[in-house]
């Protein structure tokens, strides 16, 4: 397949970038996007009301680079601000990437191909992810799943595609099932409006996978995904809506899935070394799911925190720049060793990507 930039074929992906106060890192984050292979690409920024120089550098690269699109906003939230860049955008997809996120040079020249591939029943190709810290280094990795097709009782399990920075989407989904969920933020439950929009899209669309590595997540303190409050009631919201829109899911996916919730909840917290909260959300999971006792790593995970022990998932300290697919197949750990508990949790996702494969056989 003919790829090559300028070719009158290529179809135009518009980036889309919303960034409060992101003067941090959106540097790096332009200098990913406009380092593609894949160059036939416009890059809708949106400043939602920034009160740092997030404005000014944005502009910076807009004078170098006539693909950037500059846009501003009042202060609306991260859904409306993907939601303006969309209305303004032109291409047949769209790639959303969060403001301090990180993409390596042949994620969107891999998914075009992909979805070009797999045709129009396909609205989404999503890929693999590895996590960053604030200064750069590569802390882990991402879930490595491979599910193709209709994906939607998996989605209701958990939000397996990762972060807001993953997909490359057919835009003539968004016609169909409509833009990021600007209500949760109203509501004051704010973080989880790409699962919701991933889960609508797989009600009509299947899905395909680029099974590399191709997205870095930052996570920092300061992240959104640590506003455990506001997290928790737009899960809530998302998942209440999947189970009245789907009463054939089976009651224990969800049970399941708000169990896996706790568990990341109390993960973030050792990350911030909150031990108590890591201590409450621990509990709280238990309560959901009692095979959370299962799990020894759960117990090692505080005992270390408590210890000052920073384990990594990687043998060496490295930073997405100095890193190959080889290396990170190579030198990433699994981090969760043979367990009881891994066993049950295999056993689980089996039983919900046979509900997937029945469905798609049936299609």
């Amino acid at each position: 397949m003919n790829l090559t930039y300028g070719n009158v074929n290529n179809p135009l992906v518009s980036v889309i970038i919303p960034a409060y106060n992101a003067q941090s890192y959106i540097t790096d984050t332009l200098q990913s996007v406009i380092s593609q292979t894949y160059q036939d690409i416009e890059i809708l920024v949106v400043d939602d009301g920034s009160t740092d120089r997030t404005s000014e550098i944005v502009q910076s690269f807009a004078r170098k680079d006539h693909r950037i699109i500059f846009l501003q906003q009042d202060n609306a939230g991260v859904a409306a601000a993907r939601n303006l860049a969309i209305e303004k955008s032109r291409g047949e997809y769209i790639a959303p990437i969060d403001a301090d996120d990180i993409w390596f040079p042949q994620k969107i020249a891999k998914q075009v191909e992909c979805i070009l591939q797999a045709g129009e029943s396909c609205g989404l190709v999503y890929t693999w992810s590895v996590r960053i810290d604030e200064f750069g280094y590569i802390t882990s990795r991402d879930r490595m799943d491979t599910l193709e097709g209709v994906v939607y009782p998996a989605l209701a399990y958990c939000n397996f595609i990762g972060s807001a920075s993953v997909p490359l989407i057919n835009s003539k989904c968004l016609e169909k099932v409509g833009y990021y969920n600007t209500q949760l933020k109203q509501n004051n439950a704010q973080g989880c409006e790409d699962w919701d929009l991933y889960f609508r899209i797989a009600e009509h669309y299947e899905y395909r996978v680029v099974q590399e590595f191709l997205m870095a997540y930052r996570s920092t303190p300061q992240s959104m995904s640590r506003n455990f409050s506001s997290m928790l009631r737009s899960y809530f919201f998302v998942c209440q809506d999947i189970k009245d829109k789907h009463p054939e899911i089976p009651q224990k996916i969800f049970r399941w899935s708000e169990a896996q919730f706790y568990l990341h909840f109390a993960r973030q917290s050792i990350l911030a070394e909150e031990y108590i909260n890591y201590l409450k959300w621990w509990f709280k999971s238990l309560l959901t799911d009692y095979s959370v006792l299962l799990n020894l790593g759960n117990y090692k995970m505080i005992v270390k925190a408590v210890l000052g022990i920073h384990k990594l998932s990687l043998q060496n300290r490295i930073k997405y720049k100095e890193i190959n697919q080889q290396q990170i197949f190579r030198n990433i750990k699994r981090t969760n060793k043979f367990s009881i508990h891994q066993m049950i949790n295999n056993n689980r996702w089996k039983v919900i990507t046979q509900v997937c494969q029945n469905i798609n056989s049936n299609n």
